[in-house]
């Protein structure tokens, strides 16, 4: 899954995401969703988290879902 709709990212499942500083890059970053930022149902560049270790970035990738 793509991470684009916020009712498949939920607190707990494992993600890759691409941080603001990677966006041009477009590199992944790995981590556990500590957070939900983005308000709406749905956005097109990925819904933006706070990682378990502080990070925020845009989930382009969804892993394992609890």
């Amino acid at each position: 899954m793509d991470g684009k709709k916020r009712s498949d990212v939920k607190p707990g499942i494992e993600v890759h995401v691409i941080l603001k500083q990677d966006q041009r890059s477009g590199k992944k970053t790995h981590g556990v969703v500590k957070d939900l930022l983005t308000n709406s149902a749905t956005h097109p560049h990925g819904i933006k988290v706070r990682l378990q270790d502080g990070q925020v970035g845009r989930v382009c990738e969804i892993l394992s879902g609890k």
